[in-house]
């Protein structure tokens, strides 16, 4: 198991987990609209699966919303 932080809250995973699955483990709602920061460095949508986390990360989901006049 590895150590990481998930929007400021400490949570186990597993060896080996990528950000892909981290995504479906924390239901993150609307995936599509997510971008995602890891160590604060953003992580580009087609390197999800490939990027593997390991103990002492953090990671931050973000929803970018539109509005205002």
């Amino acid at each position: 198991m590895a150590k990481i932080i998930v929007n400021g809250k400490n949570q186990e995973i597993n060896e080996n987990c990528s950000l892909l699955e981290l995504i479906k483990t924390n239901n993150v709602l609307q995936p599509e609209m997510v971008s995602i920061q890891l160590n604060e460095e953003f992580v580009n949508r087609e390197n999800y699966e490939s990027t593997l986390l390991k103990d002492g990360d953090a990671v931050d989901f973000l929803y970018f919303m539109g509005g205002g006049q």
